[in-house]
């Protein structure tokens, strides 16, 4: 079944790129007070559709083609206004740099930026009455644990899922549960059509036999898994065992996308290498003069199959934190370090680790040795992340917001592995280079990976 609407990403395509033009003639009528004329503005749409085009991609790695979370949602106008100055800078760049086209349009820029931030914003928020989605089915959500309550509250407050929860089955309480008066009288009573479930809870093997009889009255069983799984990319870790790795996680050699990988790794670090360079006499520069203490510092992670590998950083702290613990040594991140650490300046020396070849471009990070001891005795299945290459961005980077920085946070880094084993089960050249492209914006925005 798909609760997501995979018609929608081309949908708000083709709606910006309306915005975007329409924005772009009321940008002119408000300028000139009177409705432009068609000479004017076919004068301004054949110079602004190269930018659109630029417009579009800056979109893709805002992440504005992705699913409407209720998370994202919230996030929208910072989001929207964040992308279109920059978007603006754009096109004032193209303008001046590009002066082919006769035109420097400083204030149609300016009435631009507050037009389209508008016209954007409402667009995604009311654009889905424009869309004619279906109604939405009915279903009965039967699962346990904070992921059943999370995908609850997601899909009910969230009006691009094909579906709506009418009611919920705790299978932790499934000793008291009523099936008749709970299940059967509310289907038939509801109009459900559809059963999202855990079947890998062995809590539900009481009622299978009822839920089978269901098949004969047209209703649809939906994996609980597969739904989480879409919704917020990510694994449910509670609901996984170990049949779920067996069936899902397979490292048979791809001959196509580890060429590319490893051909993508060693090209771009390479020419990352090189220009990252001119960084360098700045960072060592900057250490010399604020503590006059070493320019480097090898630690040491785990890499692929366990493996145990350097990696180099500039020293953004007055020690070497290398394997050591907040409770073990006091720490202190330097002046010059708060800034490369900021920059993302101290990590410009792994790139080399990327072209040796103990690290990729993406991938899970490379944790540290006692760390890893920690959380493989904390953390069910969390040696899994070492079956691929650790990578200097992955995609736990991108989204999950609050990870462990220094100290061991078992409960943090629980959600941060429910992120890596999504990128490990789906791991693919579209993905990576998604992460990429996300990376880049994240670099660029200063809000780090």
């Amino acid at each position: 079944m798909k609760i997501l609407d995979r018609k929608e990403p081309i949908l708000l395509f083709l709606g910006d790129i309306l915005i975007f033009i329409f924005a772009l003639w009321l940008s002119l009528a408000i300028r000139s007070g009177w409705f432009p004329s068609l000479a004017e503005f076919y004068a301004h749409l054949t110079p602004f559709s190269f930018i659109f085009l630029t417009w579009i991609f800056s979109f893709f790695i805002a992440g504005l083609y992705e699913k409407h979370t209720v998370t994202l949602k919230s996030k929208l106008p910072n989001v929207i206004l964040k992308t279109q100055i920059f978007n603006s800078v754009i096109a004032a760049l193209f303008f001046y740099l590009v002066p082919y086209f006769g035109i420097a349009p400083k204030t149609i820029l300016f009435i631009y930026l507050f037009v389209s931030f508008f016209l954007v914003l409402a667009w995604r928020i009311y654009g889905e009455s424009l869309f004619g989605f279906k109604e939405r089915e009915k279903a009965i959500l039967i699962g346990s644990g904070e992921e059943m309550h999370d995908l609850k509250d997601e899909v009910n407050n969230n009006y691009r899922y094909s579906l709506e929860f009418v009611s919920s089955i705790d299978l932790d309480k499934i000793d008291s549960l009523d099936f008749q008066s709970e299940i059967l009288d509310r289907i038939y009573a509801e109009g459900i059509s559809i059963i999202v479930i855990d079947l890998l809870n062995k809590k539900v093997e009481p009622i299978l036999p009822h839920l089978y009889n269901l098949i004969f009255s047209k209703i649809k069983f939906v994996d609980m898994h597969k739904i989480y799984e879409d919704i917020f990319d990510r694994m449910p870790l509670s609901l996984l065992k170990y049949n779920w790795f067996l069936e899902n996680i397979s490292f048979a050699q791809r001959i196509g996308y580890d060429a590319l990988k490893r051909g993508t790794d060693i090209g771009l670090s390479f020419l990352l290498g090189i220009i990252s360079l001119i960084f360098y006499p700045f960072a060592i520069l900057l250490i010399k003069i604020d503590d006059g203490g070493p320019i480097f510092i090898s630690q040491e992670r785990v890499g692929r199959n366990n493996k145990i590998i350097k990696i180099m950083k500039f020293r953004s702290m007055s020690v070497n934190d290398d394997g050591v613990t907040e409770k073990e040594k006091v720490r202190k991140i330097t002046r010059a370090g708060s800034f490369l650490r900021k920059t993302r300046i101290d990590e410009l020396p792994q790139l080399w680790s990327v072209l040796k070849g103990d690290m990729s471009l993406v991938g899970p990070r490379p944790e540290m040795p006692s760390l890893v001891k920690l959380y493989e005795k904390e953390i069910s299945y969390y040696n899994i992340r070492h079956l691929i290459k650790p990578g200097l961005s992955g995609w736990a980077q991108l989204y999950h917001s609050t990870p462990p920085k220094f100290d061991a946070g078992s409960k943090e880094t629980k959600i941060k592995l429910s992120y890596d084993l999504y990128y490990i089960k789906n791991h693919s050249f579209l993905l990576d280079l998604k992460i990429v492209l996300k990376t880049l914006k994240a670099l660029l925005s200063r809000s780090g990976v």
